[in-house]
Order: C-alpha cells, then sequence, then structure tokens
C-alpha cells in the first residue's frame, strides 16, 4: 500500500516534507496541497504531479488522501488537527500542536472520544540516533539513577522578527519534549534567569537565557539558550546520573589539520543537525499509517505539555525570574496514564 498524504501549508517546511516523502523514503505519495497563498500551492503541486485543493477542509475530506500532514501557520493547527481527528484519518502535526494550551486539551479530548491515537506531533529529536543512544544508556540504568540534565541550545542568528518569548516557544521546546521523553519524567516547575546580553542582538532580545527546571521525581536540569552565538548551530545535552554520565555525540564530521591547527566544522542550521531525524521520523510515521497503527512518535498529549510547559516559561521571564509551577492536568489513560 502506498499511504497518500494531503500537505495543509507549503512554505520552507511544508516544501522540505513534501521532498522528503516524494524523493527519500518509500511507501508515501503526496496527492493534494493546499496553502493561502494558491499559487505557491499550484506550483508545488504542478511540480509533484499533486492536486492543489482551495482549502484545508477540502484535503482533509478528500477521498484521495489517507493522511494529513500540516505544516501551515501555528494558529491554524488546531483547526486542521481537529478536522482530521473528525473525519478518523492520522495526523502529523508539526509544532507546535496548538498555540495555546485549550487548543491543546481540545485536540486531547477530540482524541480521547474517538477512542485510539490519530496524531502525531513533529518534534524530531525522538528520532535522532544520538539521543536515541541516550534513551536505550538511561532505560538501561547504566549511569544510575538521573540527577542532573546540562543542556545547550545554541543558533548562529536569528532574524528581527524573533521575540524574546520565542526562546521558549520555538527554541527550548525542542529541549522540553525530548528531555521529558529520556528521563520518562514530568516537568513540574520552570525559572528563566538572563545573564548578560550579548551585544550581537536585537534591541528587543534578551538573549542569552538560562532556564531552569524541575521534574516531579526531583531531577534538575539547565539549558542554555543563546540565538546569536555567532559560530554556528550547537546542541548539547549531557545526563548525570549517580554511577556516571552519558552525553549527547556531536554529528560525524572529519578532523582538519591545517595551518598549525586541528578543528572540525560547525554546522549552521538545524536542517543539516536533523536532517537523519527529520527522514527517520517521517519513514515511521509513515509505516504506522500503512500497518494501521497508532502513531509511536510523539503524542498530543506530549503536544498539550511542551505548551504548558513553555507557557510557565515565559511567565517566568516576565515576571522577573520567578519559579512557576507547572499547571497540568493528570494525563488521561489513552497517552500512558491512569486519568
Amino acid at each position: 500500500m502506498t499511504v497518500r498524504v494531503g500537505v495543509i501549508g507549503t512554505g520552507m517546511i511544508g516544501q522540505d516534507h513534501i521532498r522528503r516523502l516524494t524523493d527519500v523514503i518509500t511507501g508515501a505519495r503526496v496527492t493534494a496541497v493546499t496553502d493561502l497563498d494558491a499559487a505557491r500551492a499550484a506550483e508545488v503541486a504542478a511540480r509533484i504531479g499533486a492536486a492543489a485543493v482551495p482549502t484545508g477542509t477540502d484535503l482533509i475530506n478528500s477521498p484521495e488522501v489517507d493522511a494529513v500532514l500540516v505544516t501551515s501557520w501555528g494558529p491554524t493547527h488546531a483547526e486542521h488537527v481537529l478536522n482530521a481527528i473528525a473525519a478518523g484519518k492520522p495526523v502529523f502535526c508539526e509544532k507546535p500542536l496548538a498555540t495555546t494550551a485549550e487548543d491543546c486539551l481540545r485536540i486531547v479530548e477530540a482524541e480521547r472520544a474517538h477512542g485510539r491515537r490519530l496524531v502525531q506531533v513533529g518534534f524530531m529529536r525522538r528520532f535522532d540516533a544520538g539521543y536515541r543512544q541516550m534513551k536505550e544508556v538511561l532505560a538501561t540504568g547504566s549511569v544510575g539513577t538521573p540527577l542532573i540534565v546540562h543542556c545547550a541550545h545554541r543558533n548562529p542568528t536569528v532574524p528581527d522578527s524573533y521575540t524574546s518569548a520565542m526562546a521558549a516557544q520555538d527554541t527550548a521546546v525542542h529541549e522540553i519534549d525530548v528531555l521529558r521523553w529520556l528521563l520518562d519524567d514530568e516537568i513540574v516547575s520552570a525559572q528563566v534567569i538572563t545573564p548578560r546580553a550579548t551585544s550581537k542582538r536585537f534591541a528587543h532580545l534578551k538573549d542569552p537565557q538560562i532556564m531552569l527546571f524541575e521534574t516531579a521525581n526531583g531531577v534538575r536540569i539547565d539549558l542554555e539558550v543563546f540565538v546569536n552565538c555567532q559560530y554556528g548551530y550547537d546542541i548539547q545535552c549531557e545526563t548525570v546520573g549517580e554511577d556516571g554520565l552519558v552525553r549527547l555525540p556531536d554529528p560525524a564530521a572529519v578532523g582538519i589539520r591545517t595551518a598549525g591547527r586541528h578543528g572540525t566544522a560547525v554546522l549552521q542550521d538545524w536542517k543539516g543537525r536533523f536532517v537523519d531525524a527529520f527522514d527517520t521520523e517521517f519513514r515511521e510515521w509513515t509505516a504506522s499509517v500503512e500497518a494501521g497503527t497508532e502513531p509511536t512518535g510523539p503524542s498530543a498529549w506530549d503536544g498539550y505539555a511542551a505548551t504548558v510547559i513553555t507557557d510557565a516559561a515565559v511567565r517566568s521571564l516576565e515576571t522577573d525570574s520567578q519559579v512557576v509551577t507547572v499547571d497540568m492536568k493528570p494525563r488521561p489513560a489513552l497517552y500512558g496514564g491512569t486519568a
């Protein structure tokens, strides 16, 4: 069976995923696309032999679409995901699942009413080989009980449209999701501290930021978010346990010896760093759709949890670094909870 995928949103990330579904992985074919920019949707559709349809609702209800990929503007995500659930179709939604915790809960409740998982959220780090190796080390107890996690998320630069709140909402959200998964633990509080600001930033931006989290089991997490570090795209993660530590490996790169120096190149963007994770993510999602099984990636509940935690971090940033309690609802049984 070839999974027929309809794509809502043909911007940069949408086109990258269309390329992935068309040219990289097997078992999927993009059969329909839509975008607010109808001309762009038509151009993309013509390039891959798909249909350009007027709206997301038309795409979701099309008999030529087995599964839906949502890569549109964030505030539209909830509408499209809810419509896909109502149609009983699997839906992959790029982060955020929704822009408010209330809309995330609406999706969770709709999926619960449906009776099985249909939603996967696009947190790709769970599919990265290095993070998966870390997960295996922690799950087997090789370094003992986790005590502390140190992380860094650095970008060379960001555009003027990037705001201080986006450090949590758009950047740290990836660490928040992958750490919940790595530790199999829930984050219960957040605090954001702003050290001396870099001069290489826009006046409105607080950068860097230090984010401090605590989990239900008492693990302390510190995360440096520095989005104007200048030198490259650099993701670091280290978990300290009672018997040792495990560190995320840097991407494989050749060593260069020249002019009296020895070094390796630093990647400059997220696409290069996580290209294999994106491919694996879609390969596994397509396989689950083809098999008719529930998706194994991040769930609607994970999308809700990430939104609630980033909301707490933004509140801390806006209230002079107060520690903010994460106010999360009980996890429903559909997502592994008891409620």
